[in-house]
Order: C-alpha cells, then structure tokens, then sequence
C-alpha cells in the first residue's frame, strides 16, 4: 500500500509539477472554506491562510480554477422562470428536506 501511495504521488508531481506532500485533512478544511473565498467574505488571515495553501498544493489549486469557472458560468446564465406552482412545490421540498434534519 506504502508503494501504491509513492507511485500516485510520483504521477501528482508528474503531472503538476509539485507531489502532495501534506495530508488530506488540511485540504478538506480549505476545501470548505472556497465558497466563501472566492466570494471575498472570510478574514485577510483566512484569505492569507488558504493562498498560501493553494499555493503549496496543485490539487486543491486546479479545484479553485475550476470552482472559479463554474461560479462564473453560473453567474453568466439567466436563472429559469419558474411558474407559481413550481416555486410552492420546490419551498414545499426544501422545508420538508430542512424539517427532517
């Protein structure tokens, strides 16, 4: 297993440039930050925190890209007209979905 985790960080580096050399737990407390960074609403130490990040891991680097690309093609699109019963089925779901939890 030890030989397997070597060769998928030689293939990493191969293919970035850079192996990922720290564990998956910091890249998943950035990765739930992203959202709010790239909407400019956490703190200067926050923000700092999650470039330096960034600029350390190419995995997490090609998910902000990508992330980026898919809020601003979101943003270029016209949301749908929904009818008036749509939109009371679809408040109906969300408080149903919200209740169960």
């Amino acid at each position: 297993m030890a030989q397997r985790s070597a060769s998928k960080r030689k293939r990493q580096a191969s293919t970035t440039g850079q192996p990922h050399t720290h564990g998956k737990s910091r890249c998943l407390r950035i990765l739930r930050q992203l959202s709010a960074y790239i909407d400019d609403e956490l703190s200067t130490n926050i923000c700092q925190e999650i470039r330096q990040h960034l600029g350390a891991c190419p995995n997490c680097e090609t998910f902000v890209m990508s992330l980026r690309q898919t809020v601003s093609l979101c943003r270029q699109s016209p949301a749908p007209t929904l009818s008036t019963a749509d939109r009371a089925l679809m408040r109906e779901k969300i408080l149903k979905t919200a209740s169960s939890r």
